[in-house]
């Protein structure tokens, strides 16, 4: 994502705030991007302060209070053994968004630097990178988070390993793209001829040139993982009881839908809510970063 004249970012300390201040100004304005900024933000929120929110202990049970409906005394009602269900949604956006931005943070450690090496050095290096990265890309992402959770074992830990892994060919795929169009710019092969080295050139002119889709790919794969962490959740294979998890309750809760509907309505809400907002989020990034864009 470069201009036609240069690079996005360089060592011009006005040129680069000129376009912070333009991507900010673009942002601001796109109504959906803001919407979807609000709700990730009230879902990040809750889930850091979790622990200094008035709510009861999300794994007490109560047998006088099994499933009982919303209430004063239980807003949000309680599960099949009397635990209160809204202490149980806010401890489990704990588990949700930390599956989410874990799981994504190593799809990017291990993606980007594999991504350039590829699309940077090319030749036999590129040649297996990219042929691995095909043979994952060939099965689907969540059956791969799946098959990677059963293999490694249910746990939380194992299942943001397992939808990491199974995110990094499309980090790769994308950093070999972005890498393989920007070190054909004029600055970049001005780099080489005055013999800059490769490490100054990455660092100084290809890195920070493939930033901003990474980023815009980043806040939507937050969305995806956090799908993906409900799903293995429900299946049994992320959090495990008695720590909540909005997928878990979600297992829980198909037992009663017609006895308790509140037990499946309110985690089904929460994870539609805070993938809509990262999508959103995701997408006015986009169109923010995209220099193109006026």
């Amino acid at each position: 994502m470069t201009h036609a004249t240069g690079p996005i970012f360089n060592e011009d300390p006005v040129l680069t705030t000129k376009y912070e201040n333009r991507v900010w100004k673009k942002f601001k304005t796109h109504n959906s991007a803001m919407v979807g900024g609000a709700l990730a933000t009230f879902f990040i929120l809750i889930a850091m302060f979790a622990p200094l929110l008035p709510v009861v202990d999300p794994t007490a049970t109560d047998w006088l209070s099994v499933r009982k409906a919303p209430s004063w005394v239980h807003p949000f009602g309680t599960d099949e053994i009397g635990r209160d269900v809204l202490s149980r949604m806010v401890w489990g956006a704990q588990a949700s968004l930390l599956a989410g931005v874990v799981s994504v943070a190593i799809a990017i450690g291990l993606g980007v630097p594999l991504g350039i090496l590829a699309g940077y050095f090319s030749g036999w290096t590129d040649a297996i990178i990219s042929r691995c990265t095909e043979a994952l890309l060939a099965a689907p992402f969540l059956v791969l988070a799946i098959t990677l959770a059963a293999f490694l074992g249910p746990s939380l830990t194992n299942a943001m390993i397992a939808i990491g892994i199974s995110a990094t060919p499309i980090f790769i795929r994308l950093t070999r793209g972005q890498v393989l169009s920007i070190k054909a710019e004029d600055y970049v092969e001005s780099a080489r001829a005055v013999g800059l080295p490769t490490y100054k050139i990455l660092s100084r002119y290809i890195l920070p040139n493939i930033l901003p889709p990474i980023l815009v790919q980043a806040t939507l794969s937050v969305a995806a993982a956090i799908i993906a962490e409900a799903s293995l959740s429900f299946l049994g294979l992320g959090q495990q009881a008695p720590d909540p998890s909005w997928g878990q309750m979600l297992n829980i809760a198909k037992n009663f839908l017609h006895q308790a509907p509140w037990m499946a309505l309110w985690p089904g809400i929460a994870i539609f809510l805070v993938v809509l907002g990262f999508n959103l989020l995701g997408d006015g990034l986009r169109d923010a970063l995209d220099p193109r864009e006026k």
